[in-house]
C-alpha cells in the first residue's frame, strides 16, 4: 500500500505565525483565509483607538477632528481596495509568501525527488475542460510530481479565456486517496508538512477561484486529501457506489489543504464537524441528503460517467464566455467577500459585458425570456 488518505503533516504554529505578522488588531480590517471582512467607513470613529498615541495632550482645530476621521477612513478603504483586487481581479496571487517561511522553489526542488503518475488537462471547443488526476496504480494518490502538475494545469487554466467549466475526475473509476505515502515520509518535519500545506492551499485556492464553473466528478473513493480537492469545485456530481471521506483525524492530523475551511461553508459548521471529527464515511445518499453532493449519477462506466457529467454541467456553461466567467467571479466575490466589496466587484464586472457584443446581440433578438 503506497497512498495515504491524507494530505501531509500540519504545524500548529500556523495561528501563531499569524499573530507575529498581524499588528495590532485594526477595526473592520480583519482578513481570514476564506474571508476578507474589509472596513467600513462607520470603522474609522475607532481609528485612534489603535493609531500610535501621541507624545502630549494637543489642540485639535474645530473641524480637525472630523477630518481625522474621514482621513483614517480612507486609509483603512484604500488599503482594503487593493485586498479586494489581490483577491478576485488578478489571478493567480499567492495567498503566502517568504514573510510566512514559505520558500516554493525550494518545496519544488524536493516534490520533483517523487515521481509517479500525471495530472492531464484536455481543453474542449465547447469551452469545458476536463483535468484528469492519473495514477490509477495507487488509487491516484498525488505523488510529489503530481502536486506540481496540479499547480501548472491550474495556471494553464487561470490562461484560458475561452474556458467556461471544469470537470475535475479521477483515471481508473477512482478519484483520489490523498498523498503518496513516499512523499509524506520524507516530508515528516513539522516545517514540511508547514510548507506543503501553504502549496496546496495556494494550489486549490486558485483551483476554486477560477472563472470556470467547477464540478468534481466521483468514481469510487475521494479519500483525505482527495477529499479535500473536491471541495475546491463548485459541484460534485458521485456515482451509487462512490464515497466521500476525510480520514485526517484517523492519521492523527487535520486537513491541511484547505479542506476543512472550504468544508465549513459547504455544508455548515455544524455538519462539517461531525463529518470531520467522526471521520465519517459519505456515501453518495448521505452526501447528497446534507448538500456535499448534487446530483447522483446513473452510470457507472468511467465513459459513460464524464459523458453524463459533461451534460450536467452544460446546462450551466452555455452562453458567451465572459458572460459566464464573469457570473462565476461575480458568486466567488459575493463568497469571499463582505457585501459592500462584493458589490463593487459586481459593479466592475457588469462593465465588462454591459453593452457587449453578447448584450447587444441578445438586444436586437428582443427575446429577453424567450429561449
Amino acid at each position: 500500500m503506497q497512498s495515504a488518505g491524507f494530505a501531509g503533516p500540519v504545524l500548529n504554529s500556523v495561528s501563531q505565525n499569524r499573530k507575529r505578522q498581524a499588528g495590532p488588531f485594526t477595526p473592520g480590517s480583519l482578513t481570514t483565509q476564506g474571508r476578507v471582512c474589509l472596513p467600513r467607513p462607520a470603522a474609522a470613529r475607532d481609528f485612534r483607538d489603535w493609531a500610535p498615541a501621541p507624545a502630549g495632550p494637543r489642540k485639535r482645530a474645530p473641524g480637525k477632528e472630523e477630518s481625522e476621521r474621514e482621513m483614517a477612513g480612507n486609509l483603512l478603504k484604500t488599503s482594503s481596495l487593493t485586498v479586494r483586487k489581490k483577491l478576485l481581479h488578478q489571478m493567480g496571487v499567492s495567498l503566502y509568501n517568504t514573510s510566512h517561511g514559505f520558500h516554493e522553489e525550494e518545496l519544488k526542488k524536493k516534490l520533483q525527488q517523487f515521481p509517479g503518475g500525471s495530472v492531464d488537462l484536455q481543453k474542449e471547443d465547447s469551452g469545458i475542460g476536463i483535468l484528469t488526476l492519473n495514477n490509477p496504480s495507487k488509487m491516484n494518490a498525488f505523488s510529489g510530481v503530481m502536486m506540481l502538475q496540479l499547480l501548472e494545469r491550474v495556471i494553464e487554466l487561470e490562461n484560458w479565456t475561452e474556458g467556461k467549466g471544469l470537470i475535475v475526475r479521477g483515471a481508473g473509476n477512482t478519484f483520489s486517496s490523498g498523498s503518496d505515502l513516499n512523499a509524506v515520509k520524507a516530508l515528516a518535519t513539522p516545517e514540511d508538512g508547514l510548507v506543503l500545506c501553504m502549496f496546496m492551499q495556494n494550489t486549490l485556492t486558485r483551483l476554486m477561484r477560477l472563472p470556470l464553473i467547477s464540478v468534481a466528478l466521483i468514481q469510487g473513493r475521494a479519500l483525505g486529501g482527495g477529499a479535500e480537492v473536491t471541495t475546491a469545485c463548485d459541484f460534485r456530481l458521485m456515482t451509487a457506489e462512490s464515497e466521500i471521506r476525510f480520514v485526517h483525524k484517523d492519521m492523527g492530523i487535520i486537513p491541511s489543504w484547505g479542506g476543512a475551511t472550504r468544508l465549513s461553508k459547504i455544508i455548515g459548521s455544524r455538519q462539517a464537524l461531525k463529518v470531520l471529527s467522526g471521520a465519517l464515511k459519505l456515501d453518495s445518499k448521505k452526501a447528497l441528503d446534507i448538500g456535499m453532493a448534487e446530483e447522483i449519477l446513473q452510470f457507472t462506466d468511467e465513459t459513460e460517467c464524464l459523458r453524463e457529467a459533461r451534460e450536467w454541467l452544460t446546462q450551466f456553461t452555455r452562453g458567451p464566455p465572459e458572460v459566464i466567467r464573469a457570473l462565476k467571479t461575480c458568486v466567488s466575490s459575493g463568497k469571499e467577500l463582505c457585501f459592500e466589496e462584493a458589490l463593487q466587484i459586481e459593479k466592475d464586472l457588469v462593465g465588462r459585458v454591459w453593452g457587449g457584443p453578447a448584450n447587444k446581440e441578445a438586444i436586437a433578438r428582443k427575446g429577453k425570456f424567450n429561449k
